[in-house]
């Protein structure tokens, strides 16, 4: 295999939510950095995730240092951050650890709420995405397929997720540590995706029957309004709505902000006191953080939510830890298989060596067995293959053998190095501690004199 795999992103336990939502990568910029990122030459595939919480790319580069480079300078660009500065929140993964890296993410156990049930979905996306892009390859389809079959069997054999809190759902239970019984109050759900639809089903476990969704797309907020025996409202009367309501939680997928200062001004002076509960479970946020010292205002975005998590994070440590060791084995696993992808290639290119090896010793020999008949040539030929093939059979299935093993990137070497198949295996030295140990005592030795 030539090349590494590179995760390169920020999460909630790197950044702020002041530079999570600048790299947010909503599904048209994602497809621009998408291409961008291919058109480099150290780069073959690429999928982008990106979600309120983070904002995440898998590479397979021939070149990583060259790669991360190109990767920072495109985010960089995107998020209109100094390169500089937006290292100081980023996290890199290379080989193996990049693998372990996206099958924890997939399982929900990078997530700010352990075992969340939506990241499936998301990095699912996020793969179809890059693939319909043309932005995947060998390596980062088998990737991704084995990461969300991970993230299934987690699910399916660990109770991590089982008990469903979503952040959705944590942001209904701050709105009830506000206000108390929800049951009489009157919310305004502002956005119709999958965010709107948790917090909708959040709103109606919490007996709230009466949940007014605004959306730009007006038969989506109408259709999730009547699963949930709410009304819809265009997002024109939001004004009106905003000064009605108790509870808004705004959760759209714009770019742009939704509720700005000065309108919240105006609806602050109207609803003369009565307290306004604004949840921004929006990345990029919906809602205009300067409204905090508004009258009766009180807004809560996704760092709030962050904190509130935080209280009751050992719930689910003890499932989480269960999960982790899935995780690892899925892990181990895929590993088998990179390395397989090294291993194979030697096997041919040394069986190719063998038998290039008999055709030249029978060609220059040639002239030697005028005297034979055809068949006692064809029969020559036969012999001397099945010699090469015995010679080799022992050497292919240790190798073969090795397949997982530290002693894989060591025979890979060896016998590249030995039987002169060619300069050496691309992308080893990087991987394992071993091969690169392997590639310093050939230097050394050709470099005596």
């Amino acid at each position: 295999m030539s090349g590494e795999l590179l995760a390169l992103g920020i999460s909630h336990k790197t950044a702020p939510l002041a530079v999570r939502e600048r790299l947010a990568l909503p599904d048209r910029r994602a497809a621009a950095v998408l291409a961008e990122l291919t058109a480099h030459d150290a780069i073959h595939e690429a999928v982008a995730i990106s979600t309120c919480n983070r904002a995440e790319l898998y590479l397979m580069a021939s070149d990583t240092v060259e790669a991360e480079s190109a990767a920072l300078g495109i985010l960089a660009k995107q998020a209109a951050i100094p390169p500089m500065e937006l290292t100081a929140s980023l996290y890199d993964k290379r080989g193996i650890e990049a693998v372990r890296h996206l099958f924890g993410v997939a399982a929900g156990l990078d997530s700010m709420i352990v075992g969340e049930a939506e990241i499936q979905g998301q990095v699912k996306r996020a793969y179809e995405l890059a693939l319909g892009e043309g932005a995947t390859g060998p390596i980062t389809n088998r990737l991704f397929r084995e990461a969300l079959a991970a993230g299934k069997r987690v699910r399916t054999e660990t109770n991590v997720g089982r008990s469903r809190v979503s952040v959705s759902s944590v942001a209904v239970d701050l709105a009830a540590e506000m206000l108390g019984d929800l049951s009489t109050r009157r919310v305004l759900v502002i956005g119709a995706g999958e965010n709107g639809e948790l917090t909708a089903k959040a709103l109606r476990e919490r007996g709230v029957h009466t949940v007014f969704v605004a959306n730009r797309h007006y038969d989506r907020a109408i259709g999730l309004a009547q699963r949930f025996e709410g009304a819809a409202v265009r997002i024109d009367d939001l004004p009106v709505q905003l000064a009605a309501a108790d509870i808004v939680v705004s959760c759209t997928s714009s770019p742009h902000q939704i509720l700005g200062r000065e309108e919240l001004e105006v609806v602050s002076r109207e609803r003369e006191g009565r307290p306004l509960v604004l949840i921004d479970i929006a990345v990029p946020r919906d809602v205009d953080a300067h409204v905090r010292d508004l009258p009766g205002v009180t807004l809560f975005d996704m760092d709030d939510l962050q904190r509130a998590v935080a209280r009751t994070l050992d719930v689910r440590q003890a499932e989480a830890s269960r999960a982790q060791t899935l995780v690892e084995q899925d892990t181990e696993r895929f590993e088998r298989w990179l390395s397989s992808l090294d291993v194979v290639p030697t096997i041919a290119s040394l069986r190719a060596r063998g038998n290039a090896v008999v055709e030249q010793v029978l060609r220059e020999n040639d002239s030697r067995w005028e005297s034979l008949s055809e068949a006692d040539r064809e029969q020559l030929g036969v012999m001397a293959r099945a010699v090469v093939s015995r010679m080799l059979h022992e050497p292919t299935m240790r190798l073969k053998g090795s397949v997982g093993e530290d002693t894989a990137y060591v025979y890979v070497h060896a016998l590249r190095e030995l039987f002169g198949l060619d300069d050496g295996a691309p992308g080893l030295e990087s991987r394992h501690p071993a091969a690169a140990k392997v590639t310093e005592l050939k230097t050394r030795r050709r470099r005596r004199p």
